[in-house]
């Protein structure tokens, strides 16, 4: 048994062999009465990374013994800003050394455990660091006071005041032109290896289609947009980053072609990309967008979900190669030698299967993209060409090659399944990802018209409540893993989970999802709003030991909780006429308008929602009964449609909408013993006339 203890233990994640300390004052009290600095480590379970500097660092005794004497060692919190501004970089993992205060005073993400190409290994590190503590640890101390008055500075200074209002079409244009410029028109996305699907890059651009497709000046440039989007999606399903066997998707890919892939497997990645390919659909009519939707689907159920409802976080990205093996590898658990496709698939479809997903002999990965050498003589597969390529190679007809291939995936899957060990997965639950995964299973559902899907979001949003959400006090925890924690649910994770009961209630009509959407809202306006300058903190008001509040705008693998909280703010206005809302929406706005006018390319989902709050909600209010065959077929073509500022209620005379929207209560009224259904649209404060026939309704839609 090793000699150091982990008080990671009592907390509810499995990690490591140093003596941790979760996040809290435990670990504060000690560093300040031994006056030793704090080595804070935030990294991810499914990290590949992260399981690097584990295993090199973390694990070596000689290390450990270091961190153990000199310092006290924290897991948990991100000081990521930090890291961003002082080493131009980010990501995981994150390690950074702070006072006793909690300033910060050094940091940089991974570390290598020996010397090497002149850089200090880790060891190295902390025993320099030790040694300017012990020399100075005052001049440390004020280093990192600075820092933090910098960052302070950084975060609080108000732009200077420029009384030109943002023009939101010009905002959204700078944000076009500049995809335009980055975009990569050979291989799909933008900009160089490596290649992150970056999904709110593509929501941006089919949203810019969608409000700019009639235009008759901008209709090429929207058109344009929706072509890269649409490009990039068909390039990300072909890749290696979409897993042909499991289903679902990794984390991005190490080159421009995204073949190759960094394996882990994130929840956030497949809500989002399940709801970009459902809009893609939605558009297009396109078989793929709806096949890659199921696959979405299939993966997030099969592996990611809990047996109560609720999802869980990700899959690893390393695994044992066989169950004999003591050394988990990158990828082993997806990639296959051109051996075992021959031995699991008779000759013939293992020469099909080759042809059109790439595989040889000697493998199909580039040495260059192997730093570790765990891929030599492997294949990732991706689809080289289109089903009639391979046929014509194959000299097959496309039926055949598509009844081989689905065959020997079927195969395949289920040799990987039952022979090979499966990689760790992570199993909390966070509340702002299980968001984003609702969100996406409705998308779906109004894509595909599956009542199963659409039940697997309602068992997601009733676990959190079940589980992680106070009914008294409105309030929701950051996560669950076989239990609920102790920490309290940051801004992503009220305003990922109001979007997605906000999308429940538009798929279900059921009141209960809008009367806790807006209970959240309330609480989420309560903890985390600027009530002087707009906008909404990352942690509450409450949370000491958070030296810097910060608002994030800047989107990057999940949208900002700004970005949400624009969209949801606009939302609940209209459906629950609160012109407070509004008014929060315009001084969120308001808040990032440097952002906005200078760098809207690093804010598209902001940006997106931008244009909703200027070019208003499309209302879509559908009134009679709610059981007759009729008002489903209605409901089929609203929900089949995508629109970006599309809102859809049911209108009845009393419940929760009913007391908030005259309106709607109004209609609900009218229509109390009509069996008859009939819609309403509404745009710009003015409702159109009552639409009765199914056509017509598909019409003013288009």
């Amino acid at each position: 048994m090793s000699r150091f203890t982990n008080r990671l233990v009592k907390e509810k994640s499995p990690y490591l062999l140093v003596d941790w300390f979760p996040w809290g004052e435990e670990a504060f009290e000690k560093a300040r009465r031994e006056n030793k600095p704090i080595f804070l480590s935030v990294g991810y379970s499914t990290c590949h990374w992260c399981h690097v500097m584990e295993h090199e660092s973390f694990e070596n005794e000689n290390v450990a013994s270091v961190m153990n004497e000199y310092y006290v060692n924290v897991k948990d919190k991100l000081y990521m800003t930090y890291i961003q501004l002082t080493s131009g970089t980010g990501g995981w993992p994150m390690s950074v050394f702070l006072t006793p205060e909690l300033n910060p005073f050094f940091g940089a993400s991974y570390f290598p455990p020996e010397d090497q190409h002149g850089r200090p290994g880790f060891k190295t590190l902390l025993t320099r660091i030790h040694t300017l503590w012990e020399t100075d640890p005052q001049k440390i101390k004020t280093s990192g006071e600075s820092m933090t008055n910098q960052l302070k500075s950084y975060i609080q200074t108000k732009p200077i005041s420029d009384k030109k209002e943002l023009n939101p079409i010009e905002v959204a244009d700078e944000t076009y032109d500049h995809f335009v410029n980055s975009f990569d028109s050979v291989y799909g996305g933008f900009g160089p290896a490596p290649k992150f699907p970056t999904p709110v890059q593509l929501q941006f651009l089919i949203d810019y289609y969608m409000y700019n497709r009639q235009n008759t000046n901008k209709s090429v440039h929207a058109q344009k947009a929706l072509d890269m989007a649409l490009f990039t999606l068909k390039k990300i399903a072909a890749g290696g980053i979409h897993d042909h066997i499991g289903s679902g998707f990794h984390r991005y890919s190490t080159d421009k072609k995204w073949h190759i892939p960094h394996f882990e497997k994130m929840l956030y990645d497949q809500a989002q990309l399940l709801s970009l390919y459902s809009s893609a659909y939605q558009i297009t009519g396109e078989a793929l967008f709806a096949n890659v939707t199921q696959d979405i689907i299939c993966y997030v159920s099969r592996d990611l979900q809990h047996t109560s409802g609720g999802f869980y976080s990700a899959e690893d990205a390393d695994s044992l190669p066989t169950r004999d093996s003591n050394k988990k590898l990158e990828g082993a658990f997806c990639v296959w030698e051109e051996y075992e496709l021959i031995r699991i698939l008779d000759p013939l479809d293992a020469h099909v299967f080759s042809i059109h997903y790439g595989c040889r002999k000697q493998g199909n990965v580039d040495s260059a993209q192997d730093p570790q050498k765990e891929l030599v003589n492997k294949n990732v597969l991706m689809e080289t060409g289109s089903i009639e390529d391979t046929a014509k190679t194959a000299n097959m007809t496309p039926t055949e090659v598509i009844r081989i291939l689905n065959s020997s995936k079927s195969k395949l899957w289920d040799y990987r399944s039952h022979v090979r060990p499966k990689p760790h997965r992570d199993e909390k639950i966070l509340t702002s990802w299980n968001g984003l995964m609702i969100t996406g299973l409705v998308h779906a559902y109004e894509a595909l018209q599956d009542r199963n899907i659409l039940q697997l979001a309602i068992n997601a949003a009733e676990f959190i409540y079940r589980e992680l959400y106070n009914p008294i006090t409105h309030t929701v925890l950051r996560s669950y893993c076989q239990g609920p924690s102790d920490i309290e649910g940051f801004i992503d994770d009220y305003s990922d989970l109001i979007q997605a009961l906000l999308d429940l209630y538009e798929a279900t009509f059921d009141e209960r999802w809008i009367q806790w959407a807006y209970e959240l809202q309330e609480k989420q306006n309560d903890l985390f709003y600027d009530t002087e300058s707009g906008g909404y903190f990352n942690v509450t008001k409450h949370d000491k030991t958070i030296l810097v509040r910060m608002k994030e705008e800047q989107d990057g693998a999940e949208p900002s909780a700004n970005s949400v909280s624009l969209r949801n703010l606009v939302r609940l206005a209209s459906l629950l006429e609160l012109p407070e809302y509004s008014s929060k929406a315009q001084s969120t706005v308001n808040a990032f308008k440097l952002s906005l006018s200078k760098f809207p390319f690093a804010i598209p989902a902001l940006v997106a929602a931008f244009m909703l709050v200027s070019n208003g909600l499309k209302e879509i209010v559908l009134a009679g009964d709610p059981t007759d065959s009729r008002m489903r077929e209605f409901e089929k073509i609203v929900s089949r449609v995508f629109l970006p500022n599309k809102l859809v209620a049911l209108a009845i005379g009393h419940g929760f909408i009913a007391q908030h929207n005259s309106i709607i209560r109004q209609i609900g009224e009218q229509k109390r013993n009509v069996k008859e259904p009939t819609a309403y649209i509404c745009e710009n404060f003015t409702c159109g006339l009552p639409v009765y026939d199914v056509e017509q309704l598909k019409q003013k839609l288009m």
